[in-house]
C-alpha cells in the first residue's frame, strides 16, 4: 500500500481507486462550525470562534480547548439538536449526491467528525450513511438542569432543558484522534482510502489513509492547503468521485455529476503537490 503524503513521490501508476471514502463534517459536508453555531446561539460566538480558528489552524492542540468551549457555552439539549437541522440546511448542494454515488460504485462511506454525536448522527443519516458509520463525540447531560419535573420533552422523552455535563473523552476530542478512528474501520474493510477534511484534524489523520484530499471550499486553512497532497479549492464535492473512483465512467444517473468532478480537476478547482499525482488520476480517467 502506497501512503499519499506530501513526501511520498507518486508514479504515474500509483493513482488507484480508492474502496473507502471518509469525510469530515464541519466545514466539509456543510457550511457551519457547529460549536460556533452554539456559540452563536449562546451568545457567546466571539470567544469560541477564536479557540475553534486556533485549533483548526493547529495554533494549539484540539484536546486543549475542545472541553473549554463546552463549558463556556453550557449548551442546553435542545440546542444541540437543533444542529442537526442547521447541518441539513447548511449542507453543501451536491453532498447528497456524491455520498450516493460513491454508494452507488460500491464505496463504503463513513462521516469522521470532532462534532457533537447527535447533531453529526442524524445529518449523517439525512445524506444516506448507515448509523454505524457515523462517528462523533457523545455527550452526557445534567438531568436535573432546568425545570426538570416539567414535561418539556423532546419525541424521544429526554428533557431538552438539560445541560450539558461532559463529553466523552474519547478519541474525536483529540488531534490526532481521528486516525485511530480511521484505523479501526478500516481493520475488517480491505482496500484504499481516502479522507476528505478541512481542518488540521483531518491532516493528521491522512497518515492512516491512502489518499488525503485537504477541503477548502467553505474555508481555507493555510496549513492543510500547503500540506496536503491534494486540496479541493472549490465549495463543491464532486471532485471527491473522480478522486476515489478513478476511471472512465460511471453509471449514466451519475455521469454529469462524475463530469462535473473532472471538470473542476481538469480546471485547476483541485490542486496536486506532486504533479505526477494529477497526471496519473487523469490517465486513470481517460483509460481506466
Amino acid at each position: 500500500m502506497t501512503l499519499l503524503s506530501p513526501t511520498t513521490p507518486i508514479a504515474t501508476t500509483d493513482w488507484a481507486p480508492c474502496d473507502l471514502v471518509f469525510f469530515d463534517c464541519d466545514s466539509t459536508l456543510c457550511t457551519i462550525e457547529g460549536i460556533d453555531e452554539l456559540a452563536r446561539w449562546s451568545g457567546r460566538e466571539a470567544e469560541v470562534a477564536a479557540l475553534t480558528d486556533r485549533a483548526m489552524n493547529g495554533e494549539v492542540p484540539l484536546e486543549a480547548i475542545y472541553g473549554q468551549r463546552l463549558e463556556l457555552l453550557n449548551p442546553t439539549r435542545e440546542l444541540i439538536q437543533r444542529l442537526s437541522q442547521l447541518y441539513q440546511h447548511t449542507a453543501l448542494p451536491d453532498a447528497r449526491a456524491v455520498i450516493a454515488a460513491l454508494q452507488h460504485a460500491g464505496r463504503e462511506v463513513f462521516i469522521v467528525s470532532g462534532g457533537l454525536a447527535e447533531g453529526v448522527r442524524e445529518f449523517g443519516l439525512w445524506l444516506g450513511l448507515p448509523e454505524d458509520h457515523i462517528c462523533a463525540v457523545e455527550v452526557e447531560y445534567d438531568q436535573l438542569s432546568g425545570q426538570w419535573w416539567e414535561p418539556w420533552k423532546n419525541p424521544a422523552g429526554h428533557n431538552r432543558a438539560e445541560r450539558y455535563l461532559a463529553h466523552d473523552g474519547g478519541p474525536l476530542t483529540l488531534g490526532q484522534g481521528k486516525a485511530d478512528i480511521i484505523r479501526r474501520l478500516r481493520r475488517d474493510r480491505p482496500g484504499r482510502a481516502l479522507l476528505v477534511g478541512d481542518g488540521i484534524s483531518d491532516l493528521a489523520a491522512a497518515e492512516a489513509v491512502d489518499v488525503f484530499a485537504g477541503f477548502g471550499g467553505v474555508v481555507s486553512r493555510g496549513r492543510v492547503r500547503e500540506a496536503a497532497p491534494v486540496f479541493i479549492r472549490c465549495a463543491e464535492l464532486a471532485p471527491v468521485l473522480p478522486l476515489a473512483l478513478a476511471r472512465p465512467t460511471v453509471s449514466p444517473e451519475w455521469q454529469t455529476l462524475f463530469a462535473r468532478g473532472i471538470a473542476l480537476i481538469r480546471d485547476g478547482a483541485v490542486s496536486f503537490s506532486d504533479p505526477r499525482a494529477q497526471a496519473g488520476l487523469l490517465e486513470a480517467l481517460e483509460h481506466g
